[in-house]
């Protein structure tokens, strides 16, 4: 009898990512005003847009906006299940950009499309996958994009 604990479902071994494949992560996350409000506070972002209700109004938004780092977290949190389960390392993101505002009540939606997949050149038990990640809200606007890669080990021997 086998017992299997969830670790084998969880991210993709080197030989499970082919180029141009799409993952849709689920679920999505609602962002609340207490997620912004912490996240500020962890990260000491004393930006007033995103803690000043009244200096928020005053802005081309019209209220308070969601800090773009915590954006970023959450959509790339979205990803790992799918991604970066069975990382070694997150090498690197080469590109990040925020496209649109993220306001409180907004969820937040996600897909990863693999646009290279390779074994590394120094360690032949590993390899290194590249992957484009889209987040959008739940009016299907796309509010941030990114470039990653990471380092996945390739299938073990049987």
């Amino acid at each position: 009898m086998t017992t299997y604990d969830g670790r084998d479902r969880f991210g993709r071994y080197l030989e499970d990512f082919t180029v141009g494949d799409v993952y849709k992560h689920w679920p999505g996350r609602t962002i609340t005003e207490a997620d912004d409000t912490w996240f500020t506070l962890i990260t000491m972002n004393q930006h007033p847009l995103h803690i000043d209700a009244a200096y928020a109004e005053q802005s081309q938004f019209k209220q308070r906006v969601v800090a773009g780092p915590l954006v970023y977290a959450v959509v790339f949190g979205m990803s790992v299940a799918d991604v970066s389960g069975k990382a070694i390392a997150n090498l690197e993101t080469e590109s990040l950009q925020h496209v649109g505002p993220v306001f409180h009540g907004d969820t937040l939606y996600a897909e990863s499309k693999v646009v290279d997949s390779r074994v590394s050149g120094s360690r032949p038990d590993r390899g290194i996958v590249t992957v484009d990640t889209r987040g959008w809200n739940q009016r299907g606007e796309t509010v941030v994009t990114f470039r990653r890669k990471i380092l996945v080990p390739k299938r073990p021997a049987k």
